[in-house]
Parts: structure tokens; C-alpha cells; sequence
């Protein structure tokens, strides 16, 4: 809604959501999810793992993410899904060994994106995570990914019916099996 609307939220006052964080078991549906939010929307999606922007040299990774928030800005209205966000925005200072403070520099670099992401940037993002616990507090604050969202693995009678929408088109469709 904060993607298609955000002058309803404006108009009382209000600061719309720039995001939400997705938490969950793995194979639970949080990429799924975070994918029909964009076309629901009609949004694009840019979709991108958290280990894709670490790199070994000083300064890249940074420059990455500053990277992805701008092309997100130029597919505005865009969706920009970061899966595993807890590999790269882990709280800070308690990373040992961690050459220099890197992954503190990245998270930093995120928030900063965060922050400078205005409203009529038309950018609504979500992480996901399996480990809400261990994300850096401060991308959890108002106006960053500050709504948290419990994604549970389907019950049975979803299951079945995940499966059959991709059996649909297979063979094993016309069995006509029970389950």
C-alpha cells in the first residue's frame, strides 16, 4: 500500500512504511511473497541475495550497495528484496575478525540508503531473514524495515494445493491422485 499510495499517508500526516522485514523457516514463501507484493503493485523487483554485495576489496562492498539503491530509484515504483539480509546487516561490533570493521561499514552503507530513500522516491523495501534476532537493531527502527512480519511454513491443506498448482501442467496432473 505504502508503494501504490503514499500520498494517503502524507495527506493525514503520516510517514508511510519504506519497508518490512520477512522472517521464517526456510522454504516458507518469503521470496514468493516479497515477488507478488511487486506485481501486485505493479512495481519492478529487484531481487538480490545479501553475500552477492560482500566482496573482498576494501570500500566495493559499500559501493554496491550504494549501487543497488540507485537502480532501484531508476525502476521506481520498484520492490527491492534483500534475502539472507542477515548476512549482511548483523549488529554491530561484535564481529571478530572481520578486517577492518567491513561488515560494520556495509550495514552503515544500508542505513544510509535507508535514511536518504524519501517517500516520493516510490521504493518499498523488504528483507528476509531467517534470524530476526541476530539484524542490526538500527534497520529495525521507524521509517527502515519497521514493520516485522512472521512468515510460517503452509499448513496441509496449503501444501496440497502449492503442489498442484505446480504439477498443473505436468503429466502427473491427469493421475488424478488423492492426497
Amino acid at each position: 500500500y505504502p508503494v501504490e499510495h503514499p500520498d494517503k499517508f502524507l495527506k493525514f500526516g503520516m510517514t508511510p512504511s519504506k519497508g518490512v522485514l520477512f522472517y521464517g523457516p526456510p522454504g516458507c514463501g518469503k521470496t514468493l511473497l516479497a515477488k507478488a507484493i511487486a506485481n501486485e503493485c505493479q512495481a519492478n523487483f529487484i531481487s538480490i541475495k545479501g553475500p552477492e554485495l560482500l566482496t573482498m576489496w576494501f570500500g566495493e562492498s559499500e559501493a554496491n550497495v550504494r549501487e543497488i539503491f540507485d537502480k532501484a530509484r531508476q525502476a521506481a515504483p520498484c520492490v527491492l528484496f534483500f534475502d539472507e539480509l542477515d548476512s549482511i546487516a548483523k549488529a554491530r561490533g561484535g564481529n571478530i575478525g572481520d578486517g577492518g570493521g567491513a561488515a560494520d561499514r556495509v550495514i552503515n552503507q544500508i542505513l544510509t540508503e535507508m535514511d536518504g530513500m524519501s517517500t516520493k522516491k516510490n521504493v518499498f523495501i523488504i528483507g528476509a531473514t531467517n534470524r530476526p534476532d541476530i539484524i542490526d537493531p538500527a534497520i529495525l527502527r521507524p521509517g527502515r524495515l519497521d514493520q516485522l512480519i512472521y512468515i510460517p511454513l503452509p499448513d496441509e491443506k496449503s501444501r496440497v494445493a502449492i503442489l498442484k498448482a505446480n504439477l498443473r501442467k505436468s503429466p502427473v496432473a491427469k493421475v488424478g491422485f488423492v492426497l
